[in-house]
């Protein structure tokens, strides 16, 4: 695995126990961190169904410098808003740190959770090991082509077999175990795959709802030409390439 840019030191916080709960366990107990670029075109949609979810208690954007309304619409949907470098390591790392909430949800602007997401995160909330793992959700597209029934499914492999969910699947987590594990790390991309390999398959676990991903960039490379390209980036990394080069390439 290649060495990272240096990024916060693990902070203390609670113990790694399993966290208290009560009546109406998991109400307001969620911060949704959502970093943007451009993303004027599908942040609306997410922005409306957090706003809606009873388990949200805050909204975070956190805008690496887009040139459309990002930042208006955030702000117009009353998320709080954090202006920063591009990068989405650095972005997603400085609205963990602005956050309140006893458990961070990170999502991409691209994407919708299924209608009834809030059934599964709470059942997920409820377990006795919940603060012990990360949840992810299970990948979909919005496109009802062939092509990407038969890429939920590799992806759905590669979560069950290699246990690499990637960022567009949404990421659920205790600020304890993020604080435990050292948090994001400020690099350009990559930054999933490299928290989550600090949890490692014991502290992954699926949530078993939905998270919708949009399929434009899909459809506009190819369904085989950008998994593939993922996948010679992913083969970089653990060859030991830095995360900055692989940018300069993946970009």
């Amino acid at each position: 695995m290649p060495r990272l840019a240096p990024h916060p030191p693990a902070i203390a916080g609670p113990s790694l126990s399993p966290l208290s709960r009560g009546e109406g366990w998991g109400e307001g107990q969620v911060s949704a961190i959502i970093p943007t670029l451009n993303a004027a075109d599908t942040l609306p949609g997410l922005l409306e169904q957090l706003q809606a979810s009873a388990i949200v208690k805050e909204i975070i954007v956190v805008d690496g410098g887009s040139f459309d309304d990002s930042v208006c619409i955030a702000k117009a949907a009353g998320a709080s808003v954090i202006e920063t470098m591009r990068g989405r390591g650095l972005q997603l790392a400085g609205g963990a740190a602005a956050a309140l909430g006893e458990w961070l949800l990170f999502l991409h602007a691209d994407c919708r959770l299924e209608p009834d997401f809030e059934t599964a995160v709470r059942t997920f909330l409820a377990a006795q090991v919940a603060g012990l793992q990360a949840g992810y959700f299970d990948f979909a597209l919005d496109d009802t082509a062939a092509a990407a029934r038969r890429l939920e499914r590799i992806v759905a492999w590669r979560c069950r077999v290699l246990a690499l969910p990637y960022g567009d699947q949404g990421l659920l987590i205790a600020r304890s175990l993020y604080r435990a594990v050292g948090g994001f790390a400020p690099v350009p991309l990559m930054e999933d795959v490299d928290l989550v390999c600090r949890l490692g398959r014991g502290r992954l676990a699926r949530i078993g709802a939905r998270c919708i991903s949009s399929s434009r960039r899909y459809r506009r490379e190819g369904y085989w030409r950008r998994p593939l390209r993922n996948l010679f980036c992913l083969s970089l990394y653990f060859a030991g390439v830095s995360p900055y080069r692989i940018a300069r390439l993946y970009g």
